[in-house]
């Protein structure tokens, strides 16, 4: 039986990054204030483990127990979003099986990029996956620089699956694709932006559902969203502006990104260590620097405002 009832998103689910200690294991006892503090700055939901979770250094059981200990952590006061990224049907079957059996509320999982696949191909990989998954489904695609899935794509499979309910794009000038698949599907099938919310402000008022970015910013970039959805951008602008010098820098680079992540949660008294799991990119004291800089800007903005740095603690 398909498991739909009671999951929706509606602004912010930010990506939950992987706290390691200095010897690179991973820092347990930092996921549940992590899921506090986005439970408190309002998340409509939390995701994990995604790119910006550095799945890709993780192991299976590593990936298994953080969706786990997020579930326990939660304890039903807030959606996880189980993110099953994997190089084949088999592995993206088993993560997502697993995720099920774990109590998460919905399956994330990104188109499988890593050697080119014509349409037809992908549209039969995710047939299948979608056949033996319960759980409402966000497919991300992310391909910096090339085609994204088609809206004929998109409206086939959600015909066939209609729990395949949010596509997370990471995509320049996607208004049009959004507004697009919106109708594909007759609303079926809601648009999340990715990307660090570069674009946010532009899409909050095309219609997305919702917008998928780290943690640090989760609060500044709900207010965002839902001023620019109500048409209020020049409200809205402040907040944006404060915060975009931070994601334009640190996605110049996905272990950038990492830094500047884990940089800022620390400064917002939500995660005790920054370190990020070899391989990993060395900062030079210009990077460094430059990562703290903007991050101080987001800390200001946070302070005029008058909003906690950290609402849950």
């Amino acid at each position: 039986m398909i498991q739909t009832a009671g999951f929706a998103i509606d602004g912010v689910v930010p990506v939950i990054p992987t706290p390691f200690l200095e010897n690179e294991e991973i820092a347990w006892e930092s996921l549940a204030p992590m899921i506090a503090f986005a439970r408190a700055a309002g998340a409509s939901a939390v995701c994990l483990p995604a790119y910006a979770s550095e799945f890709y250094k993780l192991s299976e059981p590593e990936r298994l127990r953080l969706i786990d200990q997020a579930v326990r952590a939660a304890a039903g006061n807030i959606p996880v979003v189980a993110q099953v990224n994997a190089p084949s049907l088999g592995l993206a079957l088993n993560m997502a099986r697993a995720a099920t059996d774990l109590g998460a509320s919905a399956i994330a999982t990104a188109v499988p990029r890593l050697f080119a696949i014509p349409e037809d191909d992908l549209y039969d990989y995710f047939d299948r996956l979608l056949g033996h998954v319960k759980l409402p489904v966000i497919i991300q695609d992310f391909n910096p620089g090339g085609a994204t899935v088609s809206v004929a794509f998109v409206e086939r499979l959600h015909r066939a699956h209609p729990h395949f309910q949010y596509l997370k794009l990471e995509e320049p000038m996607m208004a049009a694709k959004a507004t697009a698949v919106r109708q594909a599907t007759a609303d079926g099938v809601k648009v999340l932006e990715g990307w660090g919310g570069m674009y946010l402000l532009d899409l909050a008022s095309a219609g997305i559902a919702g917008v998928v970015p780290g943690l640090g910013p989760l609060d500044l970039l709900d207010r965002v969203f839902r001023l620019a959805k109500a048409g209020k951008r020049e409200q809205a602008c402040p907040a944006f502006e404060a915060v975009l010098p931070q994601i334009v820098y640190s996605l110049q680079s996905l272990e950038l990104y990492h830094h500047a992540e884990k940089r800022l949660l620390h400064a917002r008294g939500v995660l005790d260590t920054v370190v990020v799991r070899r391989p990993r990119m060395t900062l030079s004291d210009h990077e460094a620097a430059h990562i703290d800089f903007v991050n101080r800007r987001i800390l200001a903005l946070l302070d005029e405002f008058g909003m906690p740095r950290n609402p849950a603690a």
